[in-house]
């Protein structure tokens, strides 16, 4: 592999498969299963057996359940191996001094055979070799050890995500458990290199000091007090690094948990122009983060400077001693040079320990958050009781009886004293206003809230259909099929009962084609459809439908009902359990549950409900005298609505828009008159038979990618992996962004520390010379002279590393900040086209894997790097001065060690870029997994998808493992190269004594002590540049994201409109056409309506006729492709976009919130006054609701505003729009998710409030629009009729009268 890396860049497809001992499964199973111990326990020391006083002495404290615990058993075995290894290396080490000692030893005593002088070397050469090998089976075993881990706890925080209660999802966001997966796996992983040096350090200075009692005797204590002291600074510092490590995780939790919130809301930001003031709480939060790592950094400083300092420290204290305490004590070459290579060995273990510390305090904070989440409440699996379909003990499918539900333990009650019991293949239907607790009902059926009382029983398999449609990041078939082996009859019949032929026909690869993440690139109503599709393909018992019908065209409802959910349509045997809020299929159930504040007031079928004149006859009855819109021309009409209203008291005085929807099946007249009209005129398809080989336009929001050549239909582009050489700009761009000016002062400083530190060696090299010049030896002013410069020398080696440290931490702060400044001042302003082509996980990946990486992981590498090139540097200038013959076996070796390095790096670059690559997919099926939970666990799906995640993160160990493989062939190879070069430098040693080439006991002190460190620091150099290339490629990923394409100017200075502007609110659409994505064709194809100020135009069109995308063009998120629109004279596409934006209000289509308080989502910017608020609130009907929370307008709103029900986020959208004022009013399908008791407020609301405003509204329900000034009908992207409703209706041929008739309005 190392080869065909070096040959050609590496794709995935070179990737070898992982042995099973490598697989994630193996590892979170018998991780999961320790874990399950230690909560085993916790249980049963929770409910102690108190009968005894023998039980009652051991009932102890409660047991916290260790996840350390449970991690050590499931990886003791390799653990224990690396301990033997690291322990038999520690052994090793030692016999170097000692031959250095026997070869100095040789080169002053020329009696010694030279043969001796040989063995030496040669030993020297053998022991070097074989702690090269061991060391290498050690690091392979422990890097090995930490990919399991960190495997083992990824999958295990997505197992546990799937199990977690609805209460516990609300205390981790998305966010903290995307950082769970990726930040805190990746701590444990980092520990396991070098958690033995948690012992082995110890053990290492305790062999040192002895071997320095030896040759130094007591004055060593001495030096061992220096390091004792060292221990309690030590120990303050590791505490506050790991305060300031909590404080920044928690930072960091936020920032990830704000930014997915804004690339889950981004287009609504886009629409109301809020990306300032997001913008601005992200960077509040990262200012804060940055504060705490700038902290970290300083402290970080002050710890490099004691461990510099100390080994030299010791050796100072040590040598002063011992030429104190006795006259007769002379530092000879022999003593110096062998306690030097002891105090070499000492470094490592004194560099390392700290930074073990460090990572240990990390893995620390890293176990208690994972504790915590692990030990989140999960779904009681006996919530439900499941039966098998073919149970013949009861036939009922869902029983309730004496339910009581929360959404928590700690929760308020939301159902109470819920019985319910629903036959075989019945149809229900529930039924209630906004937050009557609808939904909840129907997931207290699934089992997805806590069970308080009560029993729920359900039988056979389970197919779930949300309020807000799920749609994965896969083919429109894949979505259909949901991991369900393909049936070719079943599937072509369940796309033309969800009537889905049509749109597949306009995808620009059918039902290949690939949809975006959230179902991006289709419409509303296409994912409710695909949603439905999904459930109905699987063939279950029992369905549960939560308001599938509200996000369709009432022509597209009706159709869905008849062929799915009706009792003509595919599900007719099954049991469908469905909320509704359309009337006009009530008619056709067989039980209506009426819900009112989380109890069920009333229960019968229609016609039993009718008649007992309560809450659903009143309600009926207010809605049909409220409308008045048809003219009371039709007798029939009128003959069926005096019917209803005699039958449940009321005043048949007006004709109601919804006469027909409401009279379907009320009684029997009605059903002969319903009967004769629909087989009147059946419906004039929009396509009609001629235009059929027209090809068809793709619209509406069907934006897929036609540039993406890789298939027919793709849309999200696999993620870039960089190939080749890492960019020198890429480089240049981080050392710019701290500064030239630090990157010069960090290397003068280096430098300066080195060289000082050769001097330093030097100078004990000439003081060791002095002991054979006698009126040296025995002058204490000499001996003074000789400590004074030594010591002076060692300060400033430390204070110049100093220096470097802290000019290092100002400018990876510096960089940090201004490069994840940008970042996200791009992507707020990178074009919608982006975000449907870039999944959110692969966006979220940059924000904090790549971030983690250039705010800690490259700064700490480059001062490594930095720290190794010199030493390397350092020890070939001093083993060139001690032995000049050495210059020769430097370029030979010097090439090799090249060579070998290129070879290496090319491979392990690819390697690294493909596993970055491949992390992405695991986090975004881990978020889109996360939004579909309730779906996954009602349909029992979990194990599929675990599986999918598991075959994720072996994925990415796939490329990880060849790599780490890697960096071991290469450690060998170089460890050898270091290895030749002791040999040389003891060689010519022996080789000069033997030709006399004037070699002195202290120049092969000198040199052979620098070459022991050789093999080291060649490993540690060719390690960090290898590590800097890997982590510089997350400053490639982030400067990519900096250079993305953005939007039109937010502000354009000399275009300013007026602040007055729109006054009038008149829209001019001349010859208009747009796109969505250059390549692409047009949804819109020449546009041409002149809107007076003040005029209420509804928009109606089939799915795909480009309603939303006129709205969209309106607020400039597409583009012009030609042609212009003109508000108030003032041509739009010559104006900043937040100009434009900020004039207009939309209530989109979709409600969404962010989380923060209720007075954050209406006001981001704090423009408004408390009155303001409250008064929105009020007109929004939210009033009640808002007074009623403990904190009203600083009620916190969840993640996406989860503990609001999709209604009454609406209603929150509405109030939004209130406070805005604006001229110009767009809604678009606003009203789908509201009851029609709401419906109607709101309606009424938009006609108070918005009297003299522009209202367009984009309808899915007829009846909302019939009071409209004009309707412009949209078809394939052009205007086929636009005129009043009365006009329209009259024309019998007329599209809008085809509509209105399948809506039953006429």
């Amino acid at each position: 592999m190392a080869y065909l890396g070096w040959k050609r860049p590496l794709e995935q497809s070179d990737m070898w498969d992982l042995d099973p001992q490598d697989k994630t499964e193996l590892h979170v199973n018998r991780l999961e299963k320790y874990w399950g111990m230690e909560m085993y326990r916790m249980m049963e020391r929770s409910s102690p057996d108190l009968s005894t006083p023998e039980a009652a002495r051991t009932a102890r404290k409660p047991y916290q359940p260790s996840l350390t615990k449970a991690l050590f058993k499931t990886f003791w075995s390799p653990l224990l191996m690396g301990a033997v290894l690291k322990l038999a290396n520690d052994m090793v080490i030692f016999i170097a001094p000692q031959i250095l000692r026997l070869l100095i030893g040789f080169v002053s005593d020329h009696s010694v055979p030279s043969w001796r002088g040989y063995l030496y070397a040669i030993v020297l050469l053998l022991v070097a070799t074989a702690q090269t090998i061991i060391l290498a089976q050690y690091w392979h075993l422990s890097m090995r050890t930490g990919m399991h881990v960190r495997a083992a706890v990824m999958a295990a925080v997505y197992r546990k995500a799937l199990r977690i209660t609805a209460a516990a999802k609300r205390s981790s966001t998305v966010g903290e458990i995307v950082n769970l997966m990726s930040v805190d796996s990746q701590r444990f992983m980092d520990l396991m290199a070098f958690i033995h040096i948690l012992w082995s350090g110890p053990l290492q200075i305790a062999l040192a000091m002895y071997f320095l009692w030896q040759t130094l005797g007591p004055s060593v204590l001495a030096g061992l007090a220096v390091m004792v002291l060292m221990i309690p600074l030590n120990a303050v510092i590791a505490g506050w690094t790991r305060a300031l490590q909590v404080s920044q995780m928690k930072e960091k939790d936020g920032r990830i948990k704000l930014m997915t919130e804004i690339l889950n809301g981004i287009k609504v930001l886009k629409l109301y122009a809020w990306e300032e003031s997001f913008a601005g709480q992200i960077n509040t939060v990262r200012d804060r983060e940055l504060e705490t790592l700038k902290k970290a950094a300083y402290l970080s400083a002050v710890t490099s400077f004691t461990w510099t300092v100390s080994p030299f420290l010791v050796a100072l204290v040590t040598f002063a001693t011992y030429v104190m305490v006795d006259d007769r004590n002379v530092l000879d070459a022999k003593k110096a040079f062998v306690s030097l290579s002891l105090f070499n060995i000492l470094r490592f273990p004194l560099a390392m320990l700290p930074m073990v510390i460090t990572s240990v305090v990390q893995a620390r904070v890293s176990v208690d958050r994972l504790s915590k989440f692990f030990r989140n409440e999960e779904l009681d699996p006996n919530n439900v009781k499941l039966l098998a379909s073919d149970d013949v003990s009861t036939k009922s499918s869902v029983v309730i009886s004496h339910g009581s539900f929360a959404w928590g333990k700690e929760e308020a009650v939301t159902l109470k004293e819920v019985n319910v019991d629903v036959k075989e293949g019945q149809l229900v239907a529930i039924v209630g206003q906004v937050g009557s607790g609808k939904s909840s009902l129907v997931a207290a059926m699934l089992g997805l809230m806590d069970k308080l009382g009560g029993e729920v029983t359900l039988k056979g398999s389970i197919a779930y259909v949300s309020q807000q449609a799920w749609i994965q990041n896969l083919t429109l078939r894949e979505n259909i099929l949901f991991g369900r082996p393909f049936d070719e009859r079943r599937y072509q019949q369940v796309i033309e009962a969800c009537a889905l032929k049509q749109d597949l026909a306009m995808l620009p690869g059918g039902d290949e084609t690939e949809i975006g993440e959230k179902g991006i690139n289709l419409s509303g109503g296409q994912k409710q459809r695909v949603s439905l599709a999904r459930a109905v393909y699987g063939n279950s018992d029992v369905y549960f439908l939560d308001d599938p019908l509200s996000a369709v065209d009432a022509h597209v409802g009706k159709h869905l009902f008849d062929e799915v959910i009706g009792p003509n349509g595919l599900l007719k045997n099954k049991t469908r359990i469905l909320v509704t809020h359309s009337i006009s299929f009530l008619a056709k159930t067989d039980v209506i549950l009426v819900l009112e504040n989380g109890t069920i007031s009333e229960m019968g079928s229609y016609q039993q409900l009718l008649q007992a004149k309560r809450a659903f006859a009143n309600f009926l009855r207010e809605h049909l005298e409220s409308d008045d819109s048809v003219d009371d021309s039709d007798p029939e009409a009128v003959a069926i609505k005096q019917a209803i209203l005699g039958e449940i008291g009321g005043e048949p005085e007006r004709l109601g828009r919804s006469i027909s929807i409401l009279s379907t099946g009320s009684l029997r007249k009605a059903k002969d008159v319903m009967g004769r009209q629909e087989s009147a005129s059946p419906r004039k398809p929009l396509i009609s038979e001629g235009s059929k080989s027209v090809p068809v336009e793709k619209a509406g929001r069907d934006k897929n990618d036609g540039t993406m050549k890789a298939k027919k239909g793709g849309l999200v582009g696999s993620e870039k992996a960089e190939t080749g050489k890492v960019q020198w700009n890429v480089y240049t761009t981080y050392l710019k962004h701290t500064s030239y000016l630090a990157g010069l002062a960090v290397i003068f400083f280096q430098m300066a520390s080195n060289a000082v530190g050769v001097g330093t060696n030097f100078w004990l090299g000439d003081w060791a010379d002095d002991s054979e010049k006698a009126e040296r030896s025995n002058s204490t002013a000499w001996r003074d002279y000789r400590l004074t410069v030594y010591g002076g020398l060692g300060g400033a080696q430390g204070l110049f590393f100093f220096f470097s440290a802290l000019i290092v931490a100002y400018g990876q702060v510096r960089a940090s900040r201004l490069l994840h400044f940008n970042m996200l001042a791009r992507i707020l302003r990178a074009p919608i086209s982006f975000f449907d082509t870039t999944p959110l996980g692969r966006i979220v990946n940059r924000f904090s894997k790549d971030v983690d990486t250039v705010d800690t992981g490259l700064p700490r590498t480059l001062q490594m790097w930095l720290n190794a090139i010199f030493t390397v540097l350092s020890t070939v200038i001093v083993i060139c001065v001690s032995t000049p013959v050495f210059g020769f076996v430097i370029p030979p070796l010097g090439a090799l060690y090249f060579f070998v390095q290129r070879f290496y790096i090319a491979t392990s670059r690819q390697l690294k870029r493909i596993e970055s690559v491949t992390r992405s997919p695991i986090y975004s099926h881990f978020q889109e997994s996360v939004t579909g939970t309730s779906v996954i666990v009602a349909t029992k799906q979990q194990s599929r998808f675990i599986l999918a995640n598991e075959q994720l993160v072996d994925n990415n160990n796939a490329s990880y493992y060849p790599n780490m493989v890697s960096q071991r062939w290469l450690a060998i190879r170089l460890e050898g190269v270091g290895n030749f070069v002791t040999f040389f430098a003891a060689i010519f040693a022996v080789v000069g004594r033997e030709y006399g080439w004037g070699i002195h006991p202290k120049d092969i002190g000198l040199s052979v002590s620098y070459a022991m460190t050789i093999t080291h620091i060649l490993n540690m150099m060719v390690r960090m540049t290898s590590e800097l290339e890997t982590n510089v490629v997350s400053v490639e990923r982030v400067k990519e994201y900096t250079e993305i394409s953005t939007e039109a100017e937010w502000t354009i200075g000399g275009s300013v409109p007026s602040s007055q502007w729109p006054q009038n609110g008149k829209v001019d659409f001349d010859d208009y056409q747009t796109r969505y994505r250059p390549g692409l064709e047009l949804v819109l194809r020449g546009v041409n309506a002149n809107i007076a100020a003040g005029e209420k135009i509804g928009i109606v069109g089939r799915t795909g006729a480009g309603k939303s995308s006129l709205t969209l063009a309106l607020f400039r998120i597409i583009e012009a492709a030609g042609g212009k629109i003109v508000i108030d004279g003032v041509n739009i596409s010559a104006m900043g976009l937040h100009d434009l934006r900020s004039r207009l209000t939309i209530i989109p289509q979709e409600p969404v919130l962010f989380s923060g308080t209720l007075r954050m989502n209406l006001d981001p910017f704090a423009s408004s006054s408390d009155e303001d608020l409250w008064l929105a609130l009020e007109n929004a009907h939210l009033k009640r609701f808002v007074s009623s929370l403990p904190n009203g307008l600083q009620h916190a709103v969840s993640e996406g505003g989860e503990n609001l029900s999709v209604g009454q986020r609406q209603l929150v959208c509405l109030a939004r729009a209130l406070l805005r004022k604006t001229k110009i009013l767009v809604l678009d399908e606003a009203t789908a998710a509201i009851d029609l008791e709401t419906d109607e407020l709101v309606q009424r609301t938009i006609h108070d409030k918005f009297a003299d405003c522009t209202v367009l509204t984009i309808a899915h329900r007829l009846n909302t629009i019939m009071d409209s000034t004009r309707i412009m009908v949209l078809n394939q992207g052009v205007i086929v009729e636009f005129d009043t409703p009365s006009t329209l209706l009259q024309d019998k041929n007329s599209v809008f009268y085809g509509l209105a008739k399948d809506a039953g309005i006429v």
